[in-house]
């Protein structure tokens, strides 16, 4: 259950939603019936020790509500209160969603991360207000808010979620604390006017951590997730806390350590996510492996990832002096636990 209360959400966040938030996919066993206790718990402690204060525990792979309260129980038992615990309202219905955070909050989720379903189609702002309201009524715990082009909400307004349906949402739901700003992205501009608009009353994350370090010269960003930037170890933990501290400078010098890695990853995920507008979590499963995280099999239906895009991601991570293993790709899908 949540520390605090439903009606103090806001406060809370503004003094304890600090740091990077990584996101955890969960693991299987090798038939893929059920999930790996021990890969899970491995890549949860393994997230924390290298400097991250929360998680998003991934839903977008082929997990049930009750499997995703187990995935979050081990979770929070792992960890406890060194790692907080975002529930990720990825499943398929509006219905379904509610189901599986009323699970999570009991399980130990700490927030919220509010996603739209696929077959999610609105054609107006009230429509998109009427399923984030709903979402946060239902549920105690804090909510982000998420606008991002993924969800294709630009047909109803060029930004996707305008500043006149946040302003409302806020207004009506106390309970949303945060919101992750990625209006128009791949450019800033969403993110900077809504830290214009709204930063003084909610907390405003930036996620994407080639935007996040240079932005906070001028912008002061106490949040950045959630995001998968883990795959590059302890690296954006370090760099976001000397920004945030006044050591710029000193973080722009290891920013420029990580272009390789930031220049593979964006070859990966421009080789596929124009035509499908959708994350391929094979992509960030690898990505982990190669840090040291357990990998291993993903559920059907699943994308898969090529030889030659695990080719580019290693050698990002090499040519940026990151952790990286040395296992042959072979072992990727067996994960370091099996079961």
């Amino acid at each position: 259950m949540a520390t605090y209360k439903r009606a103090d959400a806001r406060a809370w966040a503004k003094e304890c939603l600090v740091g990077c938030s990584g996101v955890t996919i969960p693991s299987y066993s090798s038939d893929l019936k059920r999930l790996n206790e021990q890969g899970i718990r491995h890549d949860i402690q393994k997230v924390s020790d290298l400097g991250f204060k929360y998680t998003l525990l991934c839903t977008e792979v082929a997990i049930t509500p009750e499997e995703n309260a187990q995935f979050t129980a081990w979770a929070k038992d792992t960890t406890g209160d060194q790692l907080g615990l975002f529930f990720h309202a990825g499943f398929g219905t509006l219905a379904e969603n509610i189901e599986a955070v009323k699970l999570a909050e009991k399980a130990g989720a700490d927030i919220a991360l509010l996603s739209y379903p696929s077959n999610f189609w609105p054609t107006s702002e009230q429509d998109i207000y009427d399923y984030t309201r709903a979402f946060c009524d239902a549920t105690e715990l804090a909510v982000m808010l998420f606008p991002i082009p993924l969800w294709g909400f630009e047909r109803v307004h060029p930004q996707g979620m305008s500043p006149a349906l946040i302003r409302r949402l806020l207004d009506d739901c106390p309970n949303i604390v945060a919101i992750k700003a990625e209006q128009g992205f791949p450019h800033v501009a969403g993110l900077i006017e809504t830290y214009h608009r709204f930063g003084q009353e909610t907390i405003i994350s930036c996620p994407i951590e080639s935007d996040i370090i240079p932005l906070m010269k001028f912008m002061d960003l106490q949040f950045s997730g959630t995001s998968y930037t883990q795959w590059m170890g302890d690296y954006f933990p370090k760099v976001f806390n000397l920004a945030r501290n006044g050591q710029w400078q000193e973080a722009m010098d290891l920013y420029w350590q990580a272009q390789p890695a930031r220049g593979a990853v964006g070859a990966a995920t421009g080789a596929y996510m124009p035509g499908s507008n959708y994350i391929n979590r094979a992509h960030w499963k690898y990505m982990d492996w190669l840090a040291g995280f357990n990998g291993g099999p993903l559920r059907a239906p699943v994308a898969r990832i090529p030889d030659r895009m695990m080719k580019v991601l290693r050698q990002g991570l090499v040519a940026s002096k990151f952790e990286c293993t040395s296992d042959d790709d072979s072992q990727f899908l067996i994960g370091r636990f099996p079961c």
